[in-house]
């Protein structure tokens, strides 16, 4: 048997699969991102998760012993490296980071890239040489444009500036006092603050300012608009130097996450980048289980 994990800020997600590749358990957890949770923390919900999952396996008659276990984590490499020396009874454990599955799914093994954003974003590429590249995903405190953070932030920003009467209002007054159930400036200034978790409080508004954006609102649409822009920089980059003299029809390059599959992220980014950017059809998990079976 073999045992996927994908871990990232929000969710960890496991899978057990038998010899021939067939899903037999899966395992939803809380994000177990160490530069979110912090270090043991993130150790002790992996584990705790890795545990659930074997449940399933203790409960057959017959269990077959886990020969592989592929580690496919948000956060600093070298901390699940190490993480990864102190599981026991998993078999060969890999670890990767998280941007690896959706690249699976996006190129198959191949040249290209993919787009990413959920609460984070990020950008990776496969160059014809096989090398791996990785851009962006520098976490909440530094930007991630396209991320349901970014969309969040920026709608704050805006929402701030109209309560203390320098920016005409707009709806994203309204968005930001129901997200808070605060009235003035200074209060949900106050509330973001002193969050325990700001970097999720402030992603939370992302699903009300896409939504506002598929109904036309111009001014959450200017955001998703602004946020993609710079997340679209960064691909360009990317292209720039991992496939120089490619024409650009002929790279692959997928799109994933929640928020920028989103049919209002989405049309900025189709309609503004020099690549086809095609949703991935499957979830990153899916991603883990195809790179455990080429291994």
């Amino acid at each position: 048997m073999k045992i996927g994990i994908d871990g990232g800020g929000t969710k960890t997600e496991l899978i057990l699969l038998d010899p021939a590749g067939n899903v037999l358990a899966r395992h939803l957890a809380p994000g177990c991102n160490p530069n979110v949770a912090g270090p043991e923390q993130a150790f002790r919900q992996l584990n705790d998760a890795i545990n659930t999952l074997l449940a399933f396996r203790r409960s057959d008659h017959a269990p077959s012993p886990i020969t592989r276990t592929l580690l496919c984590m948000a956060g600093a490499p070298a901390f699940w490296r190490e993480v990864s020396a102190r599981l026991g009874g998993l078999g060969l454990v890999e670890t990767c980071d998280d941007s690896v599955p959706v690249l699976e799914l996006a190129t198959a093994g191949g040249p290209g890239l993919v787009v990413h954003g959920g609460t984070g974003s990020f950008v990776a590429a496969r160059a014809p040489d096989g090398t791996r590249h990785y851009a962006g995903g520098l976490g909440w405190r530094f930007g991630d444009p396209g991320s349901g953070y970014d969309l969040g932030r920026r709608a704050v920003a805006r929402a701030l500036l109209e309560l203390q009467g320098w920016a005409l209002p707009t709806r994203l007054t309204t968005l930001v006092r129901d997200h808070t159930g605060l009235i003035e400036a200074p209060e949900i200034t106050r509330f973001f603050y002193q969050h325990a978790e700001p970097n999720r409080a402030i992603a939370g508004l992302a699903p009300a300012v896409l939504r506002l954006a598929s109904e036309g609102d111009p001014d959450t649409r200017q955001i998703v608009t602004d946020s993609c822009s710079d997340l679209l920089r960064i691909v360009e980059a990317v292209l720039e130097k991992c496939f120089p003299g490619w024409h650009r029809d002929n790279i692959a390059a997928g799109l994933g996450g929640p928020v920028l599959t989103h049919p209002a992220a989405l049309a900025v980014l189709q309609s503004r980048a020099s690549v086809t950017l095609r949703p991935l059809a499957d979830p990153p998990i899916e991603g883990v289980r195809r790179l455990l079976m080429r291994r």
